[in-house]
């Protein structure tokens, strides 16, 4: 009696131990269901769009990839995945190269309203708690998700891109000296009772990076985007409508001289923090809070784009919203570590911070694709991983992808988690579809980071996907909420 009673003393001290280890095993391993991930990227597995079928609410509206979007006729439905994912990469490195020359130029002290818009243009100057579905722009040109916004009075809806990295909203006008093609009418503001000239003293007016003046006073903008896209014309008030909130006096660029990667949509909302962005010029709580959820990169689906405290949901990781004092735009967040497969990478502290020249620091972007992290962080990131997978056929590298796996013949696979982990305590366990993702359709799939020689970490939109991402202005957080669409 004496006997069992110790043996059973003994496995109730065993106990917690095998509780603590069965408990950690999620902590080290994700798994990736493979062959349900290649049958979406062959385009076997279609998921009905949402677009038309989300309630709308006021100040919220439809976020979705250009390919869920009906009536999409430029699907490239002739390229293969591969080419796809490609035609991606090649944006995604236009992109990034776009951000790091804004931020070097910030930091130098070099200001671009020294320039003005190009005066040989031919364009004729006018001298005659809210949300909306998110899309995503695979195949979109420039950006990679969408929502339809709706513009004048009478609104007009108009498929704009969503775009953190950027303050001046605008759209094509008529009449178009250049404009490219788009998926919707180009605007005419001669039809909007709402629209009025921003005069060239006007406050808003002397806020550009870039302005001139029309012959008739008006205010001139341009933006360029590093890549040779660009867009010029009036700067202008105007009416915008999202969900079923119409918002006045909202300061947009009328683009009559357009060029570059913007195929398909018609212009571009401004989400940065930037004075001129669109949440900085609401007046309400509104315009301090906003969210996002990007949907699969792949998916039929839709989700939202919220203002409001609403947007952030119960649940959210909170971590710290830093601001960098030689440029507004971009999002930065306190990171202060990863891990892989349970175990903390040895990264120095200053890789993640911002110094007093503007350098470093960690943007969250919803236009950059793959999350770039300095060459040290990156190689021992990637390095733990490869530690962790040796147990799976490795094959050649694609692209800027330098770790990738034959999974072709698997059903699914466990892979070591990875971790972000922030200032004040706070950690997002990353799903395992996104940073192990396919570059073709035939079981080739890639570690999804890569480094940079920048001092700039940046947060990409296939690390955010199927996470509700949100920005608190009034109280200096960012969120992160897994599955919360």
């Amino acid at each position: 009696m004496q006997t069992l009673a110790a043996v059973l003393l003994f496995l109730a001290a065993l106990s917690p131990v095998f509780a603590r280890e069965l408990s950690t095993q999620k902590d080290i391993y994700s798994t990736l269901d493979v062959q349900a991930t290649l049958r979406v990227a062959r385009g076997e597995v279609v998921q009905p769009a949402k677009e038309e079928t989300l309630e709308i609410k006021p100040w919220s509206i439809p976020l979705v990839h250009r390919d869920a979007m009906k009536g999409n006729s430029n699907k490239n439905n002739e390229l293969s995945y591969a080419e796809r994912m490609q035609q991606r990469l090649k944006r995604d490195a236009a992109r990034v190269a776009a951000i790091n020359s804004r931020l070097e130029l910030a930091v130098n002290g070099i200001k671009r309203s020294s320039l003005k818009p190009d005066s040989s243009s031919s364009f004729t100057m006018a001298e005659s708690d809210f949300q909306s579905p998110v899309v995503s722009g695979m195949d979109q040109g420039s950006g990679e998700y969408f929502s339809r916004i709706g513009v004048g009075a009478p609104r007009r809806d108009q498929l704009m891109v969503l775009d953190t990295g950027s303050d001046v909203t605008w759209i094509q006008c008529e009449p178009c000296s250049d404009c490219y093609q788009q998926s919707d009418p180009i605007y005419n503001p001669a039809l909007s009772s709402s629209y009025k000239l921003v005069g060239c003293q006007a406050n808003l007016c002397q806020q550009l990076d870039v302005s001139g003046c029309s012959r008739n006073g008006s205010c001139l903008y341009q933006v360029s985007y590093g890549d040779g896209s660009y867009t010029q014309g009036n700067f202008a008030t105007e009416t915008l409508t999202l969900g079923g909130a119409p918002l006045q006096n909202v300061a947009i660029g009328c683009g009559h001289d357009n060029e570059g990667l913007f195929v398909g949509a018609a212009g571009l909302l401004g989400l940065g923090g930037g004075s001129l962005s669109f949440p900085s010029q609401l007046t309400d709580e509104n315009g301090k809070i906003f969210s996002y959820c990007l949907v699969d990169r792949d998916s039929e689906s839709s989700s939202t784009l919220q203002f409001g405290r609403a947007a952030v949901p119960n649940g959210a990781v909170l971590a710290p919203m830093l601001k960098n004092s030689r440029l507004d735009t971009f999002y930065y967040v306190s990171l202060s570590g990863i891990s892989v497969g349970g175990k903390m990478l040895s990264i120095s502290d200053s890789v993640f911070g911002i110094d007093a020249s503007g350098n470093g620091g960690v943007i969250v972007d919803s236009g950059t694709a793959v999350t770039r992290l300095q060459t040290a962080a990156y190689d021992s990131l990637r390095d733990a991983f490869r530690a962790g997978t040796k147990n799976l056929p490795s094959t050649d590298g694609v692209s800027l992808f330098d770790t990738c796996y034959d999974l072709s013949s698997k059903e699914s696979v466990d892979v070591p988690t990875v971790v972000f982990h922030f200032s004040g305590g706070g950690s997002m366990s990353l799903p395992a579809k996104n940073y192990l993702v396919p570059v073709d359709s035939m079981g080739t799939f890639c570690f999804a980071f890569a480094p940079t020689s920048s001092s700039l970490s940046i947060v990409g939109n296939i690390q955010q996907q199927g996470i509700r991402v949100s920005f608190d202005r009034a109280n200096n957080q960012v969120g992160f909420a897994v599955n919360k669409c």
